[in-house]
């Protein structure tokens, strides 16, 4: 199977890094030629844009920072897709979007599958991040088995756009608990408590989470480094609070996230990193919320396994 990829950046590069090492005949496109010669450097072949790579392709994957972004790349392939190309979009992006741009790409006898990804930078590296796929499931079947070459566990959430938007749901979760995490952390500082023995703490009670054992260790390194930026954040709790308006759903704590990050936004810079979140009360109180003897970045280190479907229990 042909493998071409569009999106390289943070995410893309270590998804496409999963297809290199599992020995998939990949073609990759990026605007950066620096990330593009790298994967060609490594065994990749490039292309000279994304009709090229659609034509030369069996399946198309993108995974790009904006609707708009897949737009301009999705409407440059549709003239190339015929009956068998698949379209797997794996950016975090808007129900719709996927959805139009999805039945563009089947009505021209191609099938479109949005499977955004959920888990962090380091565990894409690792090909052990957790992916939802968004179609039928006959093309589900078929696109299974990249799909377990991309990640570990894999669901299928229905129909084409159901993966988006639990994608943001997933995503809207995080961005919760890493502001409740930074809280935590600036006032237990303040409150006279060891950072490390707050980390302990936390980690050990149920007030633990993913994200506090992976991000709370490079907030006190001071590093903030996951590789994921405010302006990302604020596209994606946004794409959250569009779906509960369209749904009638009158949410509280969501208006209030969307605000702290404009402001976090305006402060430190759209490509701030996430983390940097908690420079806002380190700011307001004086307080330095670093401690020795955590990690600078997120790495993965369970040992890469086979992919598998996760079945939803149901009665």
């Amino acid at each position: 199977m042909k493998v071409g990829f569009v999106g390289l950046g943070n995410v893309g590069g270590k998804l496409a890094g999963s297809l290199l090492r599992n020995g998939i005949d990949l073609t990759v496109l990026d605007l950066d030629p620096d990330l593009m010669a790298e994967f060609v450097a490594r065994g990749a072949a490039k292309s000279s844009g994304p009709g090229a790579l659609m034509r030369d392709s069996d399946v198309v994957i993108t995974c790009l920072p904006s609707p708009a972004a897949c737009n301009a790349v999705v409407s440059e392939m549709l003239d190339e897709v015929r009956d068998g190309k698949i379209w797997l979009e794996m950016s975090t992006t808007d129900e719709a979007e996927v959805k139009r741009l999805g039945a563009e790409v089947i009505a021209r006898g191609g099938a479109a599958v949005d499977c955004p990804v959920s888990g962090g930078c380091h565990r894409a590296d690792t090909g052990n991040i957790s992916i939802f796929a968004g179609c039928d499931r006959a093309t589900f079947e078929r696109v299974l088995p990249i799909l377990t070459v991309l990640g570990r566990r894999v669901l299928h959430t229905g129909e084409l756009g159901s993966a988006s938007v639990l994608k943001v749901m997933t995503n809207y979760l995080a961005t919760a608990n890493l502001l409740t995490v930074c809280e935590a952390l600036v006032t237990m500082k303040a409150a006279g408590l060891d950072l490390a023995t707050t980390y302990e703490a936390i980690k050990i009670s149920s007030g633990t989470s993913f994200v506090h054992e992976t991000e709370s260790q490079v907030i006190l390194n001071g590093s903030r480094d996951i590789s994921f930026t405010m302006d990302l954040v604020k596209k994606d709790i946004g794409l959250f609070q569009d779906i509960a308006d369209r749904s009638g759903v009158p949410l509280e704590i969501s208006p209030l996230m969307i605000e702290i990050f404009k402001d976090g936004i305006e402060r430190f810079g759209e490509r701030a990193q996430s983390d940097d979140i908690i420079r806002r009360l380190e700011e307001a109180t004086g307080l330095d919320i670093t401690a020795p003897g955590f990690p600078a970045e997120m790495v993965d280190d369970e040992p890469e396994e086979p992919g598998y479907e996760v079945v939803p229990a149901r009665a």
